[in-house]
């Protein structure tokens, strides 16, 4: 299916407070008592378990035009030609024992629209671009600032689950991402997490083993609702999308900020994940430092 940019430009003309609650969200407004709660309640859950939802974050006139838009692209998504990942999404280790979570390999059969395809004409890209959302974002994280990631491929993109697809258990490489449902599974595609599993300094392997064996005890599931944003902390928390067993698509909206300007992603982790990358990320490349060094 082809874009319909006369769509999408059609719905770029929406101001940006018409595409989120306002009523509910003013999030423009700095001084404003019920702002300054919401980034509170947000503060608090992210504290305690690297999560926080907020419901009905889009109002149904910017809920239909960001669907609308991952509607006309979805059958433009990529997918991996790898069907199997480790928690990681790399390598095997063959000087670690095959049940090592290294070497533990699931099914990964979802999708991405990537971010090229979403066009500054679009709502979502104006969206993401306002100001106001990123203070606001960067306000409820406790950052100081935030910057767009620069990656032309993947800074702002939709998680595609067809039915019968899922995306099994991962680590982000960012340390956060922001996500906002566009359209919900009839049935399975929950997210599930496990907070916090590891930490900056220790991965953790025996903790990634037991929920990779079934240990469910520390599993969370979130019922999130089309229009919801949810904030992540994907970096430390082990997750996953289950399988969609409805009849129509999972789809997903993910905006990625960086503490830093001029971030771009690895050459390996977008080629594998998104089919491509650019000039930009080669030289990038060579001047790359990691935040960090637990695995990707």
């Amino acid at each position: 299916m082809q874009n319909n940019p006369s769509l999408s430009r059609k719905q770029s003309s929406l101001r940006e407070h018409a595409l989120i609650n306002y009523a509910a969200y003013p999030i423009d407004q700095m001084q404003n008592q019920q702002r300054s709660a919401v980034v509170k309640q947000v503060q608090q859950a992210l504290a305690n378990d690297g999560c926080a939802v907020l419901e009905n974050f889009l109002s149904q006139e910017g809920l239909q035009a960001l669907l609308n838009e991952a509607l006309t692209r979805k059958d433009q998504a990529y997918y991996s030609p790898k069907k199997e990942c480790n928690v990681y999404l790399g390598k095997g280790d063959e000087s670690l024992p095959n049940d090592h979570p290294v070497n533990i390999f699931m099914e990964r059969s979802n999708g991405f629209v990537t971010a090229d395809l979403l066009g500054n004409y679009t709502a979502s890209r104006q969206l993401y671009l306002w100001p106001s959302l990123m203070q606001f974002l960067a306000d409820c994280l406790g950052k100081e600032q935030l910057y767009v990631y620069d990656d032309p491929i993947s800074n702002m993109i939709v998680n595609v689950n067809k039915p019968g697809q899922q995306f099994n258990w991962h680590f982000d490489t960012n340390e956060f991402t922001i996500t906002m449902l566009l359209q919900g599974a009839q049935s399975g595609g929950h997210f599930e997490y496990v907070p916090c599993l590891r930490n900056k300094e220790d991965e953790c392997y025996e903790e990634v083993k037991k929920v990779l064996d079934g240990e469910r005890s520390r599993v969370k599931r979130l019922k999130l609702q089309a229009g919801d944003l949810q904030f992540f902390k994907g970096r430390f928390s082990l997750h996953q999308v289950t399988k969609n067993t409805g009849d129509i698509d999972r789809l997903l909206l993910i905006m990625s900020f960086t503490e830093k300007a001029g971030v771009l992603g690895s050459t390996v982790r977008i080629k594998d994940l998104y089919g491509k990358i650019t000039q930009a990320h080669l030289d990038h490349e060579k001047h790359a430092v990691r935040a960090d060094k637990l695995k990707d």
